[in-house]
């Protein structure tokens, strides 16, 4: 991709944006209502967490991903998701998730940085979501910060 190239100018508009949200920069995460939210540059780091949390990660959404959130025991994992990709790889998790009723979705890749979590958590759209996201109350276009409480459960 050269200069100019309409690909780049999402990055440039994301990076120059701040992060300020300091519930994101703190390392034990944050309640938001009776959700305790985690967000995690990667997946990884939500395994030993306490179980039933919410991770808001920086991670693509693909299996590999899905499966290291099945083994964190999380109530709802958020992704990036990568642009999609071949076979739609970078939602895989998403149906993977489904199947052992965990909560998923995806913001777009075009308004979070991949593997940045707290650009997940400020920025992100979501753009995909399971069943049981949809269930919780997250919604395919809105902001994930809308997506956000969940309700008690």
């Amino acid at each position: 991709m050269g200069p100019g190239h309409p690909g780049r100018r999402p990055v440039r508009r994301l990076s120059a944006t701040p992060v300020s949200h300091d519930e994101a920069a703190h390392p034990g995460g944050f309640f938001l209502g009776a959700a305790h939210v985690r967000v995690l540059d990667s997946i990884t780091e939500a395994i030993g967490g306490p179980p039933g949390q919410v991770v808001v990660s920086g991670s693509h959404g693909g299996v590999s991903a899905g499966r290291f959130a099945i083994e964190a025991r999380v109530r709802l994992a958020v992704f990036n998701d990568a642009g999609v990709g071949l076979d739609a790889a970078g939602i895989a998790a998403l149906p993977l998730l489904q199947a052992h009723g965990i909560a998923a979705c995806t913001v777009a890749h075009d308004t979070a940085r991949i593997g940045e979590a707290t650009s997940t958590w400020a920025t992100g759209i979501v753009s995909h979501a399971n069943a049981a996201a949809l269930a919780l109350g997250v919604r395919v276009g809105a902001p994930l910060r809308d997506c956000l409480p969940l309700p008690a459960g």
